[in-house]
C-alpha cells in the first residue's frame, strides 16, 4: 500500500459550562473540552467542524466557532438550547 490508510477518529467532548456574561447565560453556546486536545493550536484545528448532541429522542447540531483560552477549550454554538444537565457529551461529526 503506497497511500497510508486514514483512521477515522471520533472526537468526544464534554460541555464544561455554558457561555455566560455578567447577567446572562447563553444556553445555545457551550464551552467544550475535547478528549486529547490540550493546547490552543490543537483546538484551532477544530474550528468550523460540526458537532452533535443526541439522546434517545432528539439530537441537536452545533458548530465550533472559536477557541476559548490556552488550554484547548472551544466555544460551540448550537441550533437549539442544550438541556441543563451537567456533563453533557457531544461528538464531532464533520
Amino acid at each position: 500500500m503506497s497511500e497510508p490508510e486514514e483512521v477515522l477518529q471520533i472526537l468526544r467532548g464534554i460541555v464544561v459550562n455554558y457561555r455566560t456574561g455578567p447577567k446572562t447565560q447563553r444556553s445555545k453556546e457551550g464551552i467544550v473540552q475535547f478528549v486529547n486536545v490540550r493546547s490552543n493550536s490543537q483546538a484551532a484545528r477544530l474550528l468550523g467542524r460540526k458537532v452533535v448532541w443526541s439522546d434517545s429522542k432528539r439530537k441537536i447540531i452545533g458548530k465550533v466557532v472559536a477557541v476559548h483560552g490556552k488550554n484547548g477549550l472551544v466555544i460551540v454554538r448550537f441550533r437549539r438550547g442544550l438541556p441543563g444537565k451537567t456533563g453533557i457529551y457531544i461528538d464531532v461529526v464533520g
